[in-house]
């Protein structure tokens, strides 16, 4: 302990920088150019951390430099600490007044594309001095960029990390998703009260990638029931898919959520089919032991409040909730 003290006094913050700017570089020379310093003193700060630490940090090669198994222990370090030094920073600046700061934001096409506006929609309007910052992705993505620090909270489907990472996160229960068979509003589909799925295996379908969350949970759900639906086109595109259902008589699978956010804008309409498809529950997911920030914890308490309807389940009787406009 008393030898870390040491280290720990003797490391500064700057070292840090260094020491990531020359990992994410993965060179010197590129490092020190956006350092503005020149390679030498880039040179000189790696060799002082390596000598301090007694052990090499990088490997060097023809290409630049690679970080070890030591260099990456303390670039993960050096993420955290300026994580948190920008996380005390803006939550200083929070405490002054709550309705300025930064939220970075991560969450699947879907989820964006309905819920996140949803709740972002208030927030712009009631606090301008709020930025925020969306990154859309899949499940395995978004919680690579939380334990990366690259992004404040992540809004997605369930998602299982494997064992050595998924202490590192927590997460709150939204609602239970459910998919539903959608056609163009003007589809003589949308006109029937009662649609076997047996009567729609003939018709054009168009679908996500095997690959994609969705389409996997289509696959598997249909392939468990022996239901031959196969795909005409098949696109990770939401805009080629509902286009396609919109214009072209396609039918598709669309995420209850997104239907309900935009009733109004999206020109297509659930048809009443009963799918052997299994609901997946939709969470808020953050980082133990990282405290959320105000602007954080404002957006988390709209979410909940946007997401209140689905959370009452997604059919009552038989009736879609989604077929009318949100209350709030």
């Amino acid at each position: 302990m008393e030898r870390i003290d040491q280290i720990v006094r003797r490391i500064k913050l700057r070292d840090f920088r260094t020491l990531l700017l020359v990992a994410e570089s993965e060179s010197m020379s590129k490092a020190a150019s956006r350092l503005a310093v020149s390679h030498p003193v880039v040179s000189k700060t790696i060799a002082d951390l390596e000598r301090t630490l007694g052990t090499r940090l990088f490997d060097r090669n023809s290409q630049g430099v690679e970080p070890t198994l030591f260099g990456r222990a303390l670039v993960d370090c050096g993420i955290a600490i300026f994580d948190e030094l920008h996380r005390g920073l803006r939550q200083v600046e929070s405490l002054s007044d709550p309705g300025v700061g930064e939220l970075r934001i991560g969450a699947t096409g879907p989820a964006i594309d309905g819920l996140v506006l949803a709740a972002m929609a208030p927030l712009l309007s009631r606090y301008p001095r709020i930025q925020f910052h969306v990154l859309e992705g899949d499940a395995a993505t978004l919680y690579r960029a939380l334990a990366d620090r690259k992004i404040d909270l992540a809004i997605s489907r369930t998602f299982h990390p494997n064992a050595e990472h998924h202490h590192e996160f927590t997460s709150q229960s939204l609602f239970d998703e459910h998919l539903f068979v959608v056609a163009g509003s003007q589809s003589h589909w949308a006109r029937r009260r009662k649609i076997e799925l047996a009567e729609l295996l003939d018709a054009p379908w168009v679908f996500p990638e095997h690959d994609n969350p969705a389409g996997t949970l289509i696959v598997e759900g249909l392939r468990s029931k022996g239901i031959p639906l196969k795909a005409r086109v098949i696109s990770n595109s939401l805009a080629i898919r509902t286009r396609l259902v919109a214009t072209q008589g396609f039918l598709t699978m669309l995420p209850g959520s997104m239907l309900h956010f935009g009733a109004k804008r999206l020109p297509v309409k659930a048809l009443p089919v009963a799918l052997p498809i299994k609901s997946q529950k939709y969470e808020i997911v953050t980082l133990k032991n990282r405290t959320p920030s105000p602007v954080a914890k404002t957006f988390i308490e709209t979410l909940c409040i946007v997401a209140r309807p689905l959370r009452k389940g997604a059919l009552r009787g038989r009736r879609l909730l989604f077929e009318h406009e949100p209350s709030g």
